[in-house]
Protein backbone atom coordinates (compact mmCIF):
# COMPACT_ATOMS: atom_id res chain seq x y z
CA UNK A 1 0.00 0.00 0.00
CA UNK A 2 1.35 3.40 -1.06
CA UNK A 3 0.33 6.73 0.43
CA UNK A 4 -0.97 9.89 -1.26
CA UNK A 5 -1.38 13.31 0.31
CA UNK A 6 -3.80 15.70 -1.42
CA UNK A 7 -3.75 19.42 -0.60
CA UNK A 8 -6.76 21.35 -1.88
CA UNK A 9 -7.19 25.08 -2.43
CA UNK A 10 -10.32 26.84 -3.61
CA UNK A 11 -13.97 26.03 -4.09
CA UNK A 12 -16.25 23.10 -3.34
CA UNK A 13 -15.73 21.87 -6.90
CA UNK A 14 -12.03 21.52 -6.14
CA UNK A 15 -12.78 19.69 -2.90
CA UNK A 16 -15.01 17.31 -4.81
CA UNK A 17 -12.34 16.84 -7.49
CA UNK A 18 -9.84 15.92 -4.76
CA UNK A 19 -12.21 13.27 -3.44
CA UNK A 20 -12.51 11.92 -6.99
CA UNK A 21 -8.69 11.77 -7.25
CA UNK A 22 -8.57 9.80 -4.01
CA UNK A 23 -11.16 7.32 -5.33
CA UNK A 24 -9.27 6.87 -8.59
CA UNK A 25 -5.97 6.30 -6.81
CA UNK A 26 -7.51 3.90 -4.27
CA UNK A 27 -7.95 1.50 -7.18
CA UNK A 28 -4.16 1.75 -7.70
CA UNK A 29 -3.41 0.83 -4.06
CA UNK A 30 -2.93 4.38 -2.80
CA UNK A 31 -4.18 5.22 0.68
CA UNK A 32 -4.79 8.86 1.63
CA UNK A 33 -2.56 10.25 4.39
CA UNK A 34 -2.65 13.62 6.13
CA UNK A 35 1.09 13.41 6.83
CA UNK A 36 3.31 14.85 4.10
CA UNK A 37 6.32 12.89 5.34
CA UNK A 38 4.55 9.54 4.84
CA UNK A 39 3.49 10.26 1.26
CA UNK A 40 4.86 8.51 -1.81
CA UNK A 41 2.76 10.87 -3.92
CA UNK A 42 1.76 14.47 -3.17
CA UNK A 43 -0.94 16.16 -5.25
CA UNK A 44 -1.76 19.87 -5.01
CA UNK A 45 -5.22 20.73 -6.34
CA UNK A 46 -5.08 24.44 -7.09
CA UNK A 47 -7.28 27.51 -7.51
CA UNK A 48 -6.54 30.59 -9.63
CA UNK A 49 -9.76 32.56 -9.17
CA UNK A 50 -7.85 35.13 -7.09
CA UNK A 51 -4.20 36.00 -6.76
CA UNK A 52 -4.06 35.04 -3.08
CA UNK A 53 -5.20 31.49 -3.84
CA UNK A 54 -2.52 31.14 -6.51
CA UNK A 55 0.15 32.42 -4.12
CA UNK A 56 -0.78 29.68 -1.64
CA UNK A 57 0.04 27.09 -4.30
CA UNK A 58 3.56 28.39 -4.87
CA UNK A 59 4.13 28.73 -1.13
CA UNK A 60 3.26 25.06 -0.56
CA UNK A 61 5.35 23.90 -3.52
CA UNK A 62 8.30 25.80 -2.11
CA UNK A 63 7.96 23.94 1.19
CA UNK A 64 7.91 20.60 -0.62
CA UNK A 65 11.40 21.11 -2.03
CA UNK A 66 13.04 19.79 1.14
CA UNK A 67 10.86 16.67 1.14
CA UNK A 68 11.82 15.91 -2.44
CA UNK A 69 15.49 16.35 -1.59
CA UNK A 70 15.23 13.88 1.29
CA UNK A 71 13.15 11.44 -0.76
CA UNK A 72 14.05 11.56 -4.49
CA UNK A 73 11.41 8.87 -5.21
CA UNK A 74 8.63 11.17 -4.03
CA UNK A 75 6.31 12.14 -6.89
CA UNK A 76 4.82 15.64 -6.76
CA UNK A 77 1.93 16.64 -9.01
CA UNK A 78 -0.10 19.81 -9.47
CA UNK A 79 -3.66 19.81 -10.79
CA UNK A 80 -6.59 22.21 -10.90
CA UNK A 81 -6.90 25.70 -12.28
CA UNK A 82 -3.32 26.93 -11.80
CA UNK A 83 -2.08 23.81 -13.58
CA UNK A 84 -4.48 24.42 -16.47
CA UNK A 85 -3.49 28.08 -16.63
CA UNK A 86 0.30 27.72 -16.37
CA UNK A 87 1.09 24.35 -17.97
CA UNK A 88 4.80 23.93 -18.74
CA UNK A 89 5.61 27.21 -17.00
CA UNK A 90 4.95 25.43 -13.71
CA UNK A 91 7.64 22.85 -14.48
CA UNK A 92 10.06 25.64 -15.32
CA UNK A 93 9.29 27.56 -12.14
CA UNK A 94 9.30 24.51 -9.81
CA UNK A 95 12.24 22.19 -10.66
CA UNK A 96 11.19 19.52 -8.13
CA UNK A 97 7.72 19.16 -9.70
CA UNK A 98 7.06 15.92 -11.65
CA UNK A 99 3.55 16.27 -13.08
CA UNK A 100 1.17 19.03 -14.17
CA UNK A 101 -2.35 17.88 -15.08
CA UNK A 102 -5.32 20.00 -16.12
CA UNK A 103 -8.88 20.22 -14.86
CA UNK A 104 -10.17 17.78 -17.48
CA UNK A 105 -7.39 15.23 -17.10
CA UNK A 106 -8.44 13.93 -13.68
CA UNK A 107 -9.81 10.74 -15.20
CA UNK A 108 -6.34 10.12 -16.68
CA UNK A 109 -4.56 10.57 -13.34
CA UNK A 110 -3.71 6.87 -12.66
CA UNK A 111 -2.14 6.55 -16.11
CA UNK A 112 -0.18 9.77 -15.67
CA UNK A 113 1.16 8.64 -12.28
CA UNK A 114 2.25 5.34 -13.83
CA UNK A 115 4.07 7.18 -16.63
CA UNK A 116 5.97 9.34 -14.16
CA UNK A 117 6.72 6.29 -11.99
CA UNK A 118 8.29 4.49 -14.94
CA UNK A 119 11.02 7.12 -15.01
CA UNK A 120 9.60 9.10 -17.91
CA UNK A 121 10.46 12.80 -18.18
CA UNK A 122 8.49 15.35 -16.22
CA UNK A 123 5.03 15.54 -17.67
CA UNK A 124 2.44 18.19 -18.56
CA UNK A 125 -1.07 17.21 -19.68
CA UNK A 126 -3.58 20.03 -19.90
CA UNK A 127 -5.69 19.05 -22.92
CA UNK A 128 -9.28 20.16 -22.53
CA UNK A 129 -10.72 17.22 -24.45
CA UNK A 130 -9.36 14.60 -21.98
CA UNK A 131 -11.35 11.51 -22.92
CA UNK A 132 -14.71 11.39 -24.66
CA UNK A 133 -17.53 12.04 -22.18
CA UNK A 134 -14.90 12.51 -19.47
CA UNK A 135 -17.42 13.73 -16.89
CA UNK A 136 -19.39 10.51 -17.29
CA UNK A 137 -16.20 8.45 -16.93
CA UNK A 138 -15.35 9.74 -13.45
CA UNK A 139 -16.04 7.34 -10.56
CA UNK A 140 -19.19 8.21 -8.68
CA UNK A 141 -19.57 6.70 -5.24
CA UNK A 142 -16.89 5.87 -2.69
CA UNK A 143 -17.83 2.31 -1.74
CA UNK A 144 -16.24 2.63 1.70
CA UNK A 145 -17.69 6.01 2.62
CA UNK A 146 -20.15 6.33 5.49
CA UNK A 147 -20.76 10.07 5.23
CA UNK A 148 -23.77 12.02 6.40
CA UNK A 149 -23.45 14.60 3.60
CA UNK A 150 -22.17 14.20 0.06
CA UNK A 151 -21.48 16.31 -3.02
CA UNK A 152 -22.67 15.23 -6.44
CA UNK A 153 -21.20 16.88 -9.52
CA UNK A 154 -23.96 17.56 -12.04
CA UNK A 155 -21.96 19.66 -14.52
CA UNK A 156 -18.64 21.38 -15.04
CA UNK A 157 -17.31 24.32 -17.00
CA UNK A 158 -18.83 27.71 -17.75
CA UNK A 159 -20.02 29.58 -20.86
CA UNK A 160 -20.53 33.00 -19.29
CA UNK A 161 -17.11 34.66 -19.72
CA UNK A 162 -17.46 37.28 -17.00
CA UNK A 163 -14.73 39.85 -17.62
CA UNK A 164 -12.86 39.21 -14.34
CA UNK A 165 -13.07 35.41 -14.32
CA UNK A 166 -10.71 32.68 -15.56
CA UNK A 167 -13.12 29.77 -15.03
CA UNK A 168 -14.19 29.37 -18.70
CA UNK A 169 -10.51 29.28 -19.69
CA UNK A 170 -9.33 26.83 -17.03
CA UNK A 171 -12.48 24.70 -16.64
CA UNK A 172 -13.65 24.72 -20.25
CA UNK A 173 -17.17 24.99 -21.68
CA UNK A 174 -20.27 23.76 -19.87
CA UNK A 175 -20.78 20.01 -19.84
CA UNK A 176 -23.76 18.40 -18.10
CA UNK A 177 -23.90 14.89 -16.72
CA UNK A 178 -26.70 12.51 -17.55
CA UNK A 179 -29.62 13.01 -15.16
CA UNK A 180 -30.01 9.22 -14.99
CA UNK A 181 -26.46 8.87 -13.65
CA UNK A 182 -26.98 11.73 -11.20
CA UNK A 183 -30.15 10.12 -9.84
CA UNK A 184 -28.47 6.71 -9.62
CA UNK A 185 -25.55 8.22 -7.70
CA UNK A 186 -27.91 10.05 -5.33
CA UNK A 187 -29.95 6.90 -4.67
CA UNK A 188 -26.77 4.91 -4.01
CA UNK A 189 -25.43 7.53 -1.61
CA UNK A 190 -28.70 7.71 0.32
CA UNK A 191 -28.84 3.92 0.55
CA UNK A 192 -25.45 4.12 2.30
CA UNK A 193 -26.59 6.63 4.86
CA UNK A 194 -26.21 10.02 3.19
CA UNK A 195 -29.01 12.38 4.27
CA UNK A 196 -27.95 15.63 2.58
CA UNK A 197 -26.74 16.08 -1.00
CA UNK A 198 -25.07 19.17 -2.44
CA UNK A 199 -25.45 19.49 -6.23
CA UNK A 200 -22.28 21.00 -7.67
CA UNK A 201 -21.42 22.89 -10.83
CA UNK A 202 -19.87 26.16 -11.94
CA UNK A 203 -23.37 27.31 -12.98
CA UNK A 204 -25.96 24.76 -11.93
CA UNK A 205 -28.84 26.94 -13.13
CA UNK A 206 -27.91 26.21 -16.74
CA UNK A 207 -27.78 22.43 -16.19
CA UNK A 208 -29.03 20.42 -19.18
CA UNK A 209 -29.05 23.27 -21.69
CA UNK A 210 -25.90 22.00 -23.38
CA UNK A 211 -27.11 18.39 -23.61
CA UNK A 212 -29.76 17.45 -26.14
CA UNK A 213 -32.92 16.01 -24.63
CA UNK A 214 -31.85 16.56 -21.03
CA UNK A 215 -34.17 17.84 -18.31
CA UNK A 216 -33.82 21.27 -16.67
CA UNK A 217 -32.18 21.91 -13.32
CA UNK A 218 -35.53 22.50 -11.65
CA UNK A 219 -36.82 19.22 -13.08
CA UNK A 220 -33.70 17.44 -11.76
CA UNK A 221 -34.43 18.73 -8.25
CA UNK A 222 -38.02 17.50 -8.53
CA UNK A 223 -36.73 14.06 -9.55
CA UNK A 224 -34.51 13.97 -6.46
CA UNK A 225 -37.30 14.97 -4.06
CA UNK A 226 -39.00 11.54 -3.72
CA UNK A 227 -35.80 9.59 -2.91
CA UNK A 228 -36.62 7.96 0.42
CA UNK A 229 -34.15 9.00 3.10
CA UNK A 230 -32.88 12.10 1.30
CA UNK A 231 -33.63 14.70 3.95
CA UNK A 232 -31.95 17.75 2.41
CA UNK A 233 -30.96 19.06 -1.03
CA UNK A 234 -28.66 22.03 -1.55
CA UNK A 235 -26.90 23.40 -4.65
CA UNK A 236 -24.15 25.77 -5.71
CA UNK A 237 -23.26 27.90 -7.61
CA UNK A 238 -26.06 29.91 -9.26
CA UNK A 239 -25.76 32.60 -11.90
CA UNK A 240 -28.57 35.16 -11.44
CA UNK A 241 -29.31 35.46 -15.17
CA UNK A 242 -30.17 31.73 -15.31
CA UNK A 243 -32.33 31.60 -12.18
CA UNK A 244 -35.61 30.50 -13.74
CA UNK A 245 -39.19 30.96 -12.41
CA UNK A 246 -39.42 27.15 -12.36
CA UNK A 247 -36.40 26.93 -10.05
CA UNK A 248 -37.65 29.75 -7.81
CA UNK A 249 -40.93 27.85 -7.45
CA UNK A 250 -39.03 24.80 -6.18
CA UNK A 251 -38.19 26.68 -2.98
CA UNK A 252 -41.86 26.78 -2.11
CA UNK A 253 -42.88 23.32 -3.30
CA UNK A 254 -39.98 20.83 -2.98
CA UNK A 255 -40.08 19.61 0.61
CA UNK A 256 -36.41 18.64 0.99
CA UNK A 257 -34.89 21.61 -0.87
CA UNK A 258 -33.24 23.69 1.85
CA UNK A 259 -34.31 27.30 2.33
CA UNK A 260 -30.95 28.78 1.33
CA UNK A 261 -29.53 30.09 -1.93
CA UNK A 262 -26.11 31.48 -2.75
CA UNK A 263 -26.73 34.02 -5.52
CA UNK A 264 -23.58 36.00 -6.41
CA UNK A 265 -24.28 39.50 -7.71
CA UNK A 266 -20.71 40.97 -7.57
CA UNK A 267 -21.78 44.64 -7.77
CA UNK A 268 -24.80 46.91 -7.37
CA UNK A 269 -24.00 49.29 -10.22
CA UNK A 270 -25.48 48.62 -13.65
CA UNK A 271 -22.53 50.34 -15.31
CA UNK A 272 -20.04 48.02 -13.62
CA UNK A 273 -22.25 44.95 -14.11
CA UNK A 274 -22.16 45.68 -17.84
CA UNK A 275 -18.36 46.04 -17.78
CA UNK A 276 -18.20 42.73 -15.89
CA UNK A 277 -20.34 41.10 -18.63
CA UNK A 278 -22.77 39.73 -16.06
CA UNK A 279 -25.75 40.11 -18.43
CA UNK A 280 -28.32 41.24 -15.88
CA UNK A 281 -29.12 44.56 -14.20
CA UNK A 282 -29.46 45.39 -10.55
CA UNK A 283 -33.23 45.64 -11.17
CA UNK A 284 -33.27 42.10 -12.65
CA UNK A 285 -31.40 40.79 -9.63
CA UNK A 286 -33.62 42.51 -7.07
CA UNK A 287 -36.75 41.26 -8.83
CA UNK A 288 -35.50 37.68 -8.50
CA UNK A 289 -34.72 38.24 -4.83
CA UNK A 290 -38.28 39.53 -4.40
CA UNK A 291 -39.68 36.42 -6.11
CA UNK A 292 -37.55 34.12 -3.94
CA UNK A 293 -38.77 35.78 -0.74
CA UNK A 294 -42.38 35.65 -1.93
CA UNK A 295 -42.09 31.94 -2.72
CA UNK A 296 -40.16 31.13 0.47
CA UNK A 297 -40.44 33.88 3.12
CA UNK A 298 -37.84 32.33 5.42
CA UNK A 299 -35.17 31.82 2.74
CA UNK A 300 -31.58 32.67 3.67
CA UNK A 301 -29.65 34.45 0.92
CA UNK A 302 -25.89 34.78 0.60
CA UNK A 303 -23.89 36.46 -2.15
CA UNK A 304 -20.50 37.38 -3.59
CA UNK A 305 -19.11 40.88 -4.10
CA UNK A 306 -16.03 42.26 -5.82
CA UNK A 307 -14.91 45.76 -4.81
CA UNK A 308 -12.53 47.90 -6.83
CA UNK A 309 -13.31 46.51 -10.29
CA UNK A 310 -11.56 48.63 -12.97
CA UNK A 311 -13.50 51.85 -13.45
CA UNK A 312 -15.52 51.52 -10.23
CA UNK A 313 -16.22 54.99 -8.85
CA UNK A 314 -17.38 55.99 -5.39
CA UNK A 315 -20.89 56.30 -6.83
CA UNK A 316 -20.73 52.74 -8.16
CA UNK A 317 -19.59 51.49 -4.76
CA UNK A 318 -22.43 53.40 -3.06
CA UNK A 319 -24.88 51.54 -5.29
CA UNK A 320 -23.34 48.24 -4.17
CA UNK A 321 -23.81 49.24 -0.53
CA UNK A 322 -27.39 50.26 -1.28
CA UNK A 323 -28.10 46.84 -2.82
CA UNK A 324 -26.65 45.12 0.26
CA UNK A 325 -28.88 47.23 2.51
CA UNK A 326 -31.90 46.38 0.34
CA UNK A 327 -31.38 42.61 0.18
CA UNK A 328 -30.32 42.10 3.83
CA UNK A 329 -28.08 39.10 3.11
CA UNK A 330 -27.58 36.43 5.74
CA UNK A 331 -23.93 36.35 4.71
CA UNK A 332 -21.68 37.59 1.91
CA UNK A 333 -18.26 36.66 0.57
CA UNK A 334 -16.43 39.80 -0.51
CA UNK A 335 -13.06 40.33 -2.16
CA UNK A 336 -10.82 43.00 -3.61
CA UNK A 337 -10.54 42.86 -7.37
CA UNK A 338 -7.24 41.45 -8.66
CA UNK A 339 -6.04 41.01 -12.25
CA UNK A 340 -6.06 37.38 -13.35
CA UNK A 341 -4.14 36.05 -16.35
CA UNK A 342 -6.42 35.27 -19.30
CA UNK A 343 -9.33 37.35 -17.92
CA UNK A 344 -10.23 40.34 -20.16
CA UNK A 345 -10.46 42.80 -17.25
CA UNK A 346 -6.70 42.66 -16.65
CA UNK A 347 -6.46 44.86 -19.77
CA UNK A 348 -9.17 47.30 -18.66
CA UNK A 349 -8.21 50.92 -17.86
CA UNK A 350 -9.21 52.72 -14.68
CA UNK A 351 -7.59 50.43 -12.12
CA UNK A 352 -8.57 51.34 -8.55
CA UNK A 353 -5.66 51.98 -6.18
CA UNK A 354 -4.97 49.32 -3.56
CA UNK A 355 -5.64 51.56 -0.50
CA UNK A 356 -9.03 52.53 -1.93
CA UNK A 357 -9.91 48.88 -2.56
CA UNK A 358 -8.98 48.06 1.03
CA UNK A 359 -11.15 50.90 2.35
CA UNK A 360 -14.18 49.85 0.34
CA UNK A 361 -13.79 46.21 1.33
CA UNK A 362 -13.53 47.11 5.01
CA UNK A 363 -16.64 49.31 4.81
CA UNK A 364 -18.63 46.55 3.11
CA UNK A 365 -17.51 43.83 5.51
CA UNK A 366 -18.07 45.97 8.62
CA UNK A 367 -21.62 46.73 7.55
CA UNK A 368 -22.39 43.12 6.60
CA UNK A 369 -21.20 41.80 9.97
CA UNK A 370 -23.88 43.92 11.64
CA UNK A 371 -26.53 42.62 9.23
CA UNK A 372 -25.43 39.00 9.69
CA UNK A 373 -25.57 39.34 13.47
CA UNK A 374 -28.99 40.97 13.26
CA UNK A 375 -30.31 38.20 10.98
CA UNK A 376 -28.98 35.57 13.41
CA UNK A 377 -30.41 37.38 16.45
CA UNK A 378 -33.85 37.24 14.83
CA UNK A 379 -33.67 33.46 15.35
CA UNK A 380 -33.25 33.71 19.14
CA UNK A 381 -36.15 31.97 20.87
CA UNK A 382 -37.13 30.01 17.75
CA UNK A 383 -37.04 26.23 17.37
CA UNK A 384 -34.86 25.05 14.46
CA UNK A 385 -34.48 21.67 12.77
CA UNK A 386 -30.81 20.71 12.94
CA UNK A 387 -28.96 17.86 11.21
CA UNK A 388 -26.24 16.81 13.69
CA UNK A 389 -22.90 16.64 11.83
CA UNK A 390 -20.48 15.93 14.69
CA UNK A 391 -18.82 17.52 17.67
CA UNK A 392 -18.45 21.28 17.98
CA UNK A 393 -15.10 22.85 17.14
CA UNK A 394 -15.57 25.15 20.13
CA UNK A 395 -16.09 22.38 22.68
CA UNK A 396 -15.70 18.59 22.39
CA UNK A 397 -18.53 18.29 24.92
CA UNK A 398 -21.00 19.91 22.54
CA UNK A 399 -22.59 18.83 19.29
CA UNK A 400 -22.66 20.83 16.06
CA UNK A 401 -25.19 20.81 13.27
CA UNK A 402 -26.77 23.04 10.63
CA UNK A 403 -30.22 24.41 10.14
CA UNK A 404 -31.97 24.15 6.79
CA UNK A 405 -30.91 27.78 6.22
CA UNK A 406 -27.27 26.68 6.62
CA UNK A 407 -26.67 28.25 10.06
CA UNK A 408 -24.20 26.48 12.35
CA UNK A 409 -25.69 25.56 15.75
CA UNK A 410 -23.68 24.39 18.78
CA UNK A 411 -25.54 22.69 21.64
CA UNK A 412 -25.09 20.25 24.52
CA UNK A 413 -26.64 16.81 24.27
CA UNK A 414 -26.29 13.12 25.12
CA UNK A 415 -24.12 10.65 23.17
CA UNK A 416 -25.38 9.10 19.97
CA UNK A 417 -26.81 12.16 18.24
CA UNK A 418 -24.59 12.00 15.13
CA UNK A 419 -26.73 11.88 12.01
CA UNK A 420 -29.95 12.64 13.86
CA UNK A 421 -32.44 15.28 12.78
CA UNK A 422 -33.40 17.07 15.99
CA UNK A 423 -35.07 20.25 17.24
CA UNK A 424 -32.97 22.91 18.96
CA UNK A 425 -34.17 26.12 20.58
CA UNK A 426 -31.85 29.02 19.71
CA UNK A 427 -30.75 30.79 22.90
CA UNK A 428 -27.93 33.05 21.70
CA UNK A 429 -26.79 34.34 18.31
CA UNK A 430 -23.28 35.23 17.21
CA UNK A 431 -21.92 36.37 13.84
CA UNK A 432 -20.71 32.94 12.72
CA UNK A 433 -22.85 30.54 14.74
CA UNK A 434 -25.83 30.01 17.02
CA UNK A 435 -25.99 28.60 20.55
CA UNK A 436 -28.91 26.26 21.17
CA UNK A 437 -30.64 24.00 23.64
CA UNK A 438 -31.71 20.51 22.68
CA UNK A 439 -35.48 20.05 22.90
Amino acid sequence: MKHVHISTFGCQMNENDSRTMARLLAACDYQVTEELERADLILVNTCSIRQKAEEKTYSLLGRLKGLKKRNPNLVIGVGGCVAQQEGDRLLERVPHLDLVFGTRMIEQLPNLIREVGRGKPRLTRIEMNGVENGLEALPMVDHHSRELKASVTIMRGCNNYCAYCVVPFVRGPEESRSSQKILFEAETLVARGVQEILLLGQNVNSYGRNRDGEISFAALIRCLEPISGLKRIRFTTSHPKDLSPELIECFGTVSNLCEHIHLPVQCGSNRILERMNRRYTREDYLEKIKQLKAQCPGIAISGDFIVGFPGETESDFDQTMDLIRTVQYDDVFSFKYSDRPLAPSCRFPGKVEEPEKRRRLKELQTFQKKVTLSRNQALEGTDQEVLVEGFSKKSPREWMGRTRTNKIVNFAGPPGLFGKMILVRIEKAYINSLKGKLL
